[in-house]
């Protein structure tokens, strides 16, 4: 079950991480949308990145995990109330909740095992 839910993290991490650092167009207009430089936004792409890797570096030693997962949480919260401060719809912060649940579970599992 740990195995499962580190990599659906994983993946809910570098999915989005890609398209900042890649430049995907959706993804600057995003930035765009929510006032945010793109040299900034590209940041936040680092940063899921580096959860990414410290989810997987968890699979061997859980404490980076954890605070990989940590860390993820700020920035997806980070993330919802910048959604809200935009009006955006529910299907638009869809994504950031669906991950920070993830996350959750993922803490929740760490955190017993």
């Amino acid at each position: 079950m740990f195995v499962t839910v580190s990599l659906l993290l994983a993946a809910a991490c570098l999915l989005p991480a890609a398209g900042k650092l890649l430049g995907h167009p959706k993804i600057r207009q995003s930035a765009a949308h929510f006032e945010i430089p793109w040299n900034r936004y590209q940041l936040i792409g680092i940063a899921e990145l580096a959860a990414a890797a410290g989810v997987l570096a968890g699979l061997w030693w859980h404490p980076l995990g954890v605070a990989a997962a940590a860390g993820m949480v700020l920035l997806l919260l980070g993330a919802v109330l910048t959604h809200r401060r935009a009006a955006d719809s529910g299907m638009e912060i869809a994504p950031a909740v669906v991950s920070l649940a993830i996350t959750v579970a993922y803490l929740a599992i760490a955190l017993t095992s």
